[in-house]
């Protein structure tokens, strides 16, 4: 497993906690794009989503995903909406080792309810949006993933070993995982 691994999915899915995790198992760097591209520009996502507008963010936010990206031996954490941007679709569909974290719009409801830092979940009805992305994004996860883990019922450090099972083994080509626990 000397590739980078990327972690793709809705905000709530886990990409930040089980990539660090898996970068301390695993012994490697870990990054996630958006502290990255908050460290890079001294602003939060949000105040970058307020003055440059999601299109303009989004295009920071595929630059900075190849630049990572030609490091080698990293665990990188996408932020949710990255597949949105071409660019970033047809870069994760080189990369060997991409993983769609999915959980139920009501886990992702509950881990990021009280969040204050997710701009598209400032809404009346935060459900409906997160059902709204899932809806949007959940097809563009699938077509560049080659492995979906299921993250809503299991534990942290199994679901670590599963997916470094899975990789180990080869068989992150197209599949779907649901780990029980």
């Amino acid at each position: 497993m000397s590739n980078n691994i990327f972690l793709i999915g809705l905000m709530g899915a886990g990409k930040t906690t089980i990539g660090r995790a898996l970068a301390k198992k695993l012994n490697r760097p870990f990054f996630d794009s958006d502290h990255e591209i908050e460290a890079r520009t001294g602003a939060s996502v949000s105040t970058i989503f307020e003055i440059e507008g999601e299109t303009s963010f989004r295009k920071r936010e595929a630059d900075t995903i190849r630049e990572l990206g030609s490091q080698k031996g990293i665990i990188l954490a996408t932020g949710g909406g990255a597949v949105l941007h071409p660019d970033t679709r047809v870069f994760l569909k080189e990369t060997p080792s991409v993983i769609y974290l999915h959980a139920s719009i009501s886990q992702l409801l509950h881990r990021t309810g009280r969040d204050k830092n997710r701009p598209l979940l400032q809404t009346a009805d935060p459900r409906r949006k997160l059902e709204e992305l899932f809806l949007q994004r959940d097809p563009y996860y699938r077509e560049v993933a080659d492995l979906v883990i299921e993250t809503g019922n299991g534990n942290l450090p199994a679901l670590v070993q599963l997916i470094i099972s899975k990789l180990a083994l080869g068989t992150a080509e197209h599949q779907s995982v649901t780990h029980q626990p």
